[in-house]
């Protein structure tokens, strides 16, 4: 017979746990030694132990909702009233009752919470409806119009009220809305007298603009042109039979400017494209050293080409960042080669790197017997999860020895 703090294995192999109630069967077992039904049945109740403390933190850390908290909550305290482990099963219900009134309280703050929320979705209403009010007697037409849009669709973002409130909240909230839509209406009739005063505006741009087309003082003249594209903006609209024809005239004169001007800049782009040219070469160049052998060499001749490089203008804009980056590649290439001859010389790095590869090796075999030994036993759930964790020590291992036949190991 065997046994520990929390059960023990009689002669004819079933298996016991201590409760505060009194020993509880836990099952039996046949298929190995007492102390192999022990560890069998204490990893079970580790298991749950992990579980709970899983189900703390989500409910500690996450929005988990309170009945799926206790659907969990139940779903292991089943399995511990099941009494199907070894080990302290008073500690784990327990752990169990202090998580219900973590959820009870959780739930009780959910409440007053969605009662907060409904209040302020009550004041948040009020106050649009008195904002809406406000703005319903504005001459800001634009500005007021596309305020009281906001409002509306703020208020279609916020919770319903009880029924009655919010109709009433509702009804002086469209009526806020018609007064202002009613005044709005009257205002533009009266219109007419500044659209003419627009058109005059806009035959005054025009004017400028047109002079301004044969100039040849590019930087000056491109920004005047956008100060009178402001202009034109800000005037407003002229009647419809004249906006049109007012805004080919000065568009046109603005074409006319701006196409003489990119004849010019042409002549500098041909320039860039050259430069481009001869700095793609200087890649090619560069590239030629890859892989990296001789890296004193290397770093030699690639200090050579970047100084040619330096040597050479500007290049198109959007051909910059290719260009570049294959000589930023070629030089990642010089770094990493320095740092892994640096690597290689250095005994701390070997000496770290073999002491890992160790540590892989000794796990992966202490694996391995678990894994036949789970098999033995004829746990073959365990025995599949312990392979799948093989299979990742077994890749670290594979990943550190390639790492020490850097160092010559």
């Amino acid at each position: 017979m065997s046994s520990d703090p929390w059960g023990r294995v009689d002669e004819t192999g079933t298996v016991y746990v201590r409760t505060a109630d009194g020993e509880q069967v836990v099952g039996s077992w046949q298929a190995g030694s007492p102390e192999e039904a022990l560890a069998y049945f204490e990893r079970k109740y580790e298991g749950l132990v992990v579980e709970i403390g899983l189900l703390e933190k989500r409910v500690k850390t996450t929005d988990l909702s309170a009945k799926d908290a206790q659907a969990a909550i139940d779903h292991i305290r089943e399995q511990v009233d099941a009494h199907h482990v070894v080990g302290d099963l008073d500690a784990l219900r327990g752990r169990l009752d202090r998580l219900v009134e973590t959820v009870d309280k959780r739930r009780e703050e959910r409440k007053q919470q969605r009662a907060k929320q409904s209040d302020e979705a009550r004041h948040a209403k009020e106050a649009l409806v008195t904002e809406a009010e406000e703005l319903a007697q504005s001459d800001q037409w634009r500005a007021a119009g596309e305020r009281l849009r906001a409002l509306v669709d703020t208020w279609k973002g916020l919770p319903r009220l009880d029924r009655k409130s919010d109709d009433e909240l509702w009804h002086r909230f469209s009526h806020a809305r018609s007064a202002f839509s009613k005044r709005r209406k009257a205002h533009f009739a009266s219109l007419d007298a500044q659209r003419e005063e627009a058109r005059k505006t806009k035959e005054r741009l025009v004017g400028e603009a047109e002079a301004l087309s044969g100039s040849t003082d590019w930087g000056p003249t491109a920004a005047r042109y956008r100060e009178l594209m402001a202009e034109w903006k800000a005037a407003g609209r002229a009647q419809r039979e004249h906006e049109d024809d007012l805004w080919n005239r000065f568009r046109g004169a603005q074409d006319v400017f701006f196409a003489a001007r990119s004849s010019v800049f042409a002549e500098r782009d041909a320039e860039q494209t050259e430069n481009l040219k001869l700095k793609e070469e200087l890649a090619e160049e560069a590239e030629k050293l890859l892989p990296i052998g001789d890296l004193k060499g290397a770093r030699a001749a690639f200090r050579s080409i970047n100084e040619r490089w330096e040597a050479i203008g500007h290049v198109p804009r959007d051909a910059r960042p290719k260009v570049e980056g294959r000589m930023h590649a070629v030089e990642r290439a010089l770094q990493e080669a320095e740092e892994s001859e640096w690597r290689r010389t250095n005994p701390e790095a070997r000496a770290r790197a073999e002491g890992l590869t160790g540590q892989l090796q000794g796990a992966v075999d202490k694996l391995k017997g678990q894994i036949e030994q789970a098999r033995a036993q004829g746990n073959n759930a365990r025995a599949d999860k312990l392979e799948r964790e093989l299979e990742g020590r077994q890749a670290l291992l594979d990943q550190a020895l390639k790492g020490l036949q850097e160092f010559g190991g």
